[in-house]
């Protein structure tokens, strides 16, 4: 008992300033989860807001347990946590809830789902943070970049079965950075872009090529296949590319929220007053979730939507700082991972609300309605406060006892 009030006594030196970031988005999140189910009455909006009050409120619990937590005391149950996730993401194919054709939700009970996929870059991310810390651990040995690259093939090779290839592909430029950050020798960074660009080609061409060539649609199915990719997900790249090709089918949520963006001029229609969401041209089923920042930028217009991008910002450059000041590799390790994964989230999601990325299904931190994901963000916030705190407040021997 007396060690977990010393450890909650630590909460006294926290960073204010990413509370207050936290607080307002979270608060932003509920009122516009509101909005974005408020079609024709309050009614019809109580459900979804009133869950994500719930989230969040669990969430902030999550958060100032994990900000009191001895953040070094994480790498001792990284590799469990990874095992755990591995096996949720095989439960979840084979007993998991099918919605539009893919499987990734758990059912629990009561009403309660998990989303595998989601803890599965929390583990991620620890055990690259303990791995990359380890004393004698060299970047420049093939070996150990082998290494890193098996962390993470495991966990996006399940998740791709699922198939949700967005958050697959997020897992890539986490553990990239956080590579980079540990001492990666330019030269294999160079090989790994290298990669990276031939890969992403290889798969365009794959989509592509074939049906240019006339090859018929049994022959580029099978080709999808054979690169990992369904034929939802070369639709979505399709849509992307010339969303007018199918204008009411694939191409319609994009479309859609790039109107809803575009029309909330400068200040935007006013609070639950976006037409688009409203009259339902920006579909229900995801206005909360993967498309909440256009429903803020009809709503809010310039000036709301690029306040979102400040509070974000603000959230990134702390949680860079904070890398910055810490103690031990294994606390700068954790912060790159998390600041890269907020900032990849967050860019993903807004390039794409606005056309200039294909729709992945990537939600947008702290803000779009979801349990999974708010939980597992801020418990990953409460351990950048844990690093910030441990980081201004312990003394040098806590760290090298």
């Amino acid at each position: 008992m007396k060690r977990l009030i010393e450890e909650f006594s630590q909460l006294r030196y926290m960073n204010w300033f990413l509370n207050i970031i936290i607080l307002l988005l979270l608060v932003c999140s509920v009122a516009f989860v509101f909005s974005a189910c408020n079609i024709a009455d309050e009614q019809s909006a109580r459900p979804m807001y009133k869950k994500q009050i719930v989230w969040a409120v669990l969430g902030v619990f999550c958060y100032l347990f994990f900000a009191a937590y001895d953040y070094r005391n994480v790498r001792k149950h990284s590799w469990w946590l990874y095992g755990l996730s591995l096996v949720l993401l095989v439960l979840v194919l084979i007993i998991g809830k099918k919605v539009y054709g893919a499987r990734r939700w758990l059912e629990m009970g009561a009403g309660f789902a998990i989303q595998p996929s989601e803890l599965a870059k929390l583990a991620v991310i620890f055990v690259l943070s303990r791995r990359l810390s380890r004393p004698g651990v060299s970047l420049g040995d093939l070996n150990s970049i082998g290494y890193v690259v098996g962390i993470i093939a495991l966990p996006m090779v399940l998740i791709m079965a699922q198939p949700d290839l967005g958050s697959a592909m997020i897992m890539v430029p986490i553990a990239f950075l956080m590579m980079f950050a540990a001492g990666l020798p330019m030269r294999y960074v160079m090989y790994l872009v290298l990669a990276g660009a031939v890969a992403g080609s290889t798969l365009v061409g794959a989509l592509f090529v074939p049906q240019k060539l006339g090859a018929s649609k049994e022959t580029q199915a099978k080709i999808c296949k054979i690169v990992g990719v369904s034929e939802y997900h070369r639709d979505r790249i399709m849509v992307f590319i010339n969303a007018d090709v199918d204008p009411l089918g694939a191409g319609w949520n994009k479309i859609q929220s790039e109107i809803a963006v575009g029309s909330g001029g400068i200040w935007g229609k006013g609070y639950t007053k976006g037409t688009q969401n409203i009259l339902g041209y920006l579909p229900k089923s995801v206005a909360h979730t993967d498309f909440i920042y256009a429903v803020i930028a009809e709503e809010k217009g310039f000036a709301g939507a690029f306040g979102v991008i400040l509070l974000f910002g603000a959230l990134i450059i702390t949680g860079l700082s904070t890398a910055v000041m810490a103690r031990d590799k294994f606390g700068r390790m954790l912060c790159i991972g998390i600041t890269s994964m907020l900032f990849m989230h967050v860019s993903v999601n807004i390039a794409m609300t606005i056309g200039l990325f294909p729709i992945t299904g990537i939600p947008l931190p702290l803000l779009s309605y979801g349990g999974t994901f708010m939980l597992v963000m801020m418990c990953l916030l409460g351990i950048l406060q844990s690093v910030y705190i441990r980081s201004k407040h312990a003394s040098f021997s806590d760290f090298t006892s």
